[in-house]
């Protein structure tokens, strides 16, 4: 009979969990760089004792150095800001700005407490109606306070998600028309070329005029200034993703349209099954170009036209022109960028999720 040493037996066993858990850590090390933490796939592979010493490469490299840089940068800007002086007083440092972002933060705490007493007076009113059987009296009020930060940020976020997929949705057929007809390709490409290049200050008061003469009531589901600020986020973001369609759905391998004619697909079939799966890549590519480009093009409409959003708040403190107004901008401007940061993360997230690209 033939006996198994137990220490070999524990051995092996400890052996394939440790294969598992590497295992795991590359898995998940896909999304973790799509979430630009992959820092954390090093530290984590360090910890389960895969060569630290090599390890530690790749931590000094992916968060030492990131850190150090942002650092050395908040250095800088607390060093020279001061020395910079505006009609609205000294560039603020880091110091202040990150005081005028706590201030922001609790002044919609405020906001938000003064617009929930209200909700509530208004609730209770229109209770006391229906008691008194007045219920032909009972009327919905809006608050009318001030919009808090966070408000503003999140009519944003809405105005640019809306043009976006108002965009998507005009791009991405007329990419797929021109990446399989070169007749609708040489009608389109013209088009393209002439208005791609025109910024969004040239859009705005044209559609402005158009949506104020069309959409002449303000009462209906969207207001006047949010169709104006998503029009102008369609009208600049659907380029990438348009181009971007057309050339991936251009350049599906010939052999796969060939295969297409023999199994007599048809055009539905051909576009869901042969043209989308082999274009995606390219596709989400000019997706995430026409997000960011709608990010920046919904800002300058707002401060211009002066519609409700993050592009306001900004126009509004500067001509506000107190003294926490500039550490103010400067915290709008952080959160721009970081929005915009997270705005790409998430459509890379979809891309990771849809195409299996390794791609990052």
């Amino acid at each position: 009979m033939t006996t198994v040493d137990p220490e070999f037996t524990g051995e092996a066993a400890r052996e394939a969990r440790r294969a598992r858990r590497f295992t795991r850590i590359n898995k998940a090390d896909a999304w973790f760089r799509v979430l630009g933490l992959a820092w954390v796939t090093p530290i984590l592979k360090a910890v389960a004792g895969d060569n630290p010493r090599a390890q530690m490469k790749d931590i000094w490299r992916l968060l030492a150095v990131p850190l150090i840089a942002i650092g050395a940068f908040l250095l800088m800007w607390g060093i020279l800001a001061p020395k910079v002086q505006t009609s609205l007083g000294a560039v603020p440092g880091p110091a202040k700005v990150w005081v005028e972002a706590v201030n922001l933060h609790q002044d919609a705490q405020a906001k938000a407490v003064k617009k929930a007493k209200f909700d509530a007076m208004v609730d209770k009113r229109n209770e006391k109606l229906i008691a008194a059987g007045k219920a032909d009296q009972v009327k919905n009020v809006a608050y009318t306070g001030a919009p808090s930060y966070y408000e503003q940020i999140w009519t944003s976020i809405k105005t640019v998600f809306f043009g976006f997929l108002v965009a998507t949705i005009v791009a991405v057929p007329l990419g797929i028309m021109a990446g399989l007809s070169p007749t609708a390709n040489a009608a389109l490409n013209p088009l393209i070329q002439i208005f791609k290049p025109v910024s969004p200050l040239a859009w705005l008061p044209i559609v402005t005029m158009i949506v104020s003469a069309v959409y002449a009531t303000n009462d209906g589901l969207f207001s006047k200034s949010f169709l104006v600020s998503a029009i102008t986020v369609t009208l600049c973001s659907l380029w990438p993703t348009l181009i971007n369609t057309a050339l991936g759905v251009a350049s599906i391998d010939k052999d796969l349209i060939s295969v297409s004619k023999v199994l007599k697909m048809g055009i539905w079939s051909k576009i869901t099954k042969l043209v989308l799966p082999s274009a995606l890549p390219l596709i989400f590519t000019g997706l995430r170009l026409s997000l960011g480009v709608g990010w920046m093009v919904l800002i300058a409409a707002e401060m211009l036209a002066q519609n409700p959003g993050l592009g306001k708040f900004v126009w509004d403190e500067f001509q506000n022109g107190s003294s926490s107004s500039l550490a103010r901008i400067m915290v709008a401007v952080f959160t721009i960028g970081i929005i915009g940061f997270l705005l790409d993360r998430v459509m890379l997230a979809l891309q990771s999720l849809f195409t299996f690209s390794n791609n990052r």
